[in-house]
């Protein structure tokens, strides 16, 4: 498995709404860059394309509140892979949060992907701070 981690990410907001936005894959639409496209989703679900790379699918599989979403792939995809959420609460009704994304990638496509993906999860967890939860 590859590891690939976005940078810690400090949030304006309290861990429990946090942690509600993300239980609900409707709400990821909101983050994602311009380079996704082709969104779908339900509240436990999602696919989307990312130019230039993959089509991918996601699904909630495992919640710890309010500290962890657990997301799986699902459905057909370019590998297998396990994006955590991970929150922390930071007093005074913040809280910090970094995603974690585990995957099964070969050495070829490790090469490829890593930088893109790592820049895909940092703007992620910068927009989450840009939200008005």
């Amino acid at each position: 498995m590859t590891r690939i981690e976005s940078k810690t990410q400090p949030l304006p907001f309290g861990i429990e709404k946090v942690f509600a936005f993300l239980n609900d894959c409707n709400n990821l639409q909101l983050l994602m860059p311009p380079e996704v496209s082709n969104w779908q989703s339900t509240a436990s679900q999602c696919s989307f394309t990312i130019k230039g790379m993959a089509t991918l699918g996601m699904k909630i599989a495992e919640t710890t509140p309010p500290s962890q979403v657990k997301i799986l792939r699902e459905g057909k995809g370019p590998f297998d892979f396990i994006l955590y959420c991970n929150l922390s609460d930071s007093g005074d009704q913040k809280s910090v949060i970094q995603l974690i994304f585990d995957a099964d990638l070969n050495p070829m496509l490790k090469m490829m992907a890593v930088k893109p993906l790592t820049n895909f999860l940092n703007i992620l967890t910068e927009n989450l701070s840009k939200q008005n939860l």
